[in-house]
């Protein structure tokens, strides 16, 4: 099937009429240009009712470890929330879609990076990678979630399958990979990155490092470790889990160089990922991946409307909150029935 082709009533004409995403890809970018332009005002809202949220749970879950720990350890989940929150706007940013001015993108991208502990520059390069090779098999790797066909996990030595094995393996995913991420991937530069890149990299490390020695010695290490650490480590975990199931869908899409078409990646390699509105307002529509990919200069606030005005985006796959859960099964890309199995499911092919 190609999610390309849609059948749809035209109430205008009282008959069915056809559109061919890929022959007349004028029509979604037609219908995506009214909402690519961001709204100071939702902008600045956003701001607002995302980072003083936060900041007031951060210090709220400080002062109550007078009191019990455990209620510091339960106000820092609703504070992980708002930094997730935070993240979409860093998101954002790097896609130049929260701000016309490409300045106020980058000023607001850095130093929401700074309380979500991630380098703007390159975390933006990273991210533009993905979106240009979602689901294209020759440009795997960088700011993907790594993903091996069934014929290139066979070929591999029994130690790199182990490896592979461990990787894919969830609670090292989930488990470890918010700690990789902060303090060890991210505090390093990338293989090939510019001059601004690994400067705006290592001035992020640095500046991190002197807000947690600052903040260790007037706060406190002990208040602080507990306070910054669940909060950095939860929210990492709900990023990872966003990223990796709005693609690692049992139905998604991945073809070689030469069979890859960005709209039918963007459409059926990105889930619909429908969530309880507040986790949908929490994480920042970005359960809305699909058009997010087509369409990646659209504000985060326009997702809904978007979806709810156009009738073809509302026919892709679609996650739910529970349903969700049974992608931790997958592990492989098997390229004859187009869909991801599990290692199990490699084993019953042979």
């Amino acid at each position: 099937m190609s999610i390309n082709v849609y059948h749809l009533f035209d109430e205008k004409k009282e008959e069915m009429t056809t559109i061919n995403l890929r022959d007349d890809p004028n029509h979604w970018k037609n219908d995506f240009e009214a909402h690519q332009n961001p709204s100071l005002k939702r902008s600045y809202w956003q701001l607002i009712n995302t980072i003083v949220p936060f900041v007031l749970l951060w210090f709220g879950a400080y002062f109550s470890f007078s009191i019990s720990i455990w209620l510091t350890l339960f106000l820092t989940i609703p504070a992980a929330g708002f930094l997730v929150r935070t993240f979409i706007i860093f998101h954002d940013c790097g896609h130049h879609s929260f701000f016309k001015s490409s300045k106020a993108n980058s000023i607001v991208g850095i130093l929401t990076g700074l309380l979500t502990f991630f380098p703007y520059n390159q975390w933006k390069y990273e991210h533009s990678v993905h979106h240009a090779g979602n689901g294209n098999l020759n440009r795997r790797g960088l700011g993907d979630i790594m993903t091996l066909t069934v014929d290139e996990y066979m070929k591999l030595p029994r130690v790199r399958q182990l490896l592979y094995r461990l990787y894919r393996n969830p609670v090292v995913m989930f488990g470890l990979g918010p700690i990789f991420l902060v303090l060890i991937k991210y505090r390093f530069n990338r293989k090939g990155a510019g001059r601004k890149e690994r400067f705006n990299t290592h001035l992020t490390t640095v500046i991190l490092l002197a807000m947690v020695t600052l903040g260790g010695y007037t706060l406190g290490w002990e208040r602080l470790l507990f306070v910054e650490g669940p909060i950095l480590y939860l929210s990492g975990m709900a990023g990872i889990w966003l990223f990796y199931v709005q693609h690692q869908f049992e139905d998604s899409y991945f073809e070689k160089a030469d069979k890859w078409d960005y709209v039918t990646a963007a459409l059926e390699g990105s889930s619909y990922y429908k969530l309880p509105k507040v986790l949908q307002w929490m994480t920042g529509n970005i359960g809305f991946h699909h058009i997010h990919h087509l369409g990646p200069r659209i504000p985060n606030y326009n997702l809904q409307h978007i979806y709810d005005q156009t009738a073809y985006l509302r026919e892709v796959s679609t996650v739910g909150l529970f349903s969700s859960f049974r992608s931790l099964r997958f592990r492989l890309w098997d390229e004859d029935k187009k869909k991801f199995i599990g290692f199990k499911g490699m084993v019953k092919q042979k």
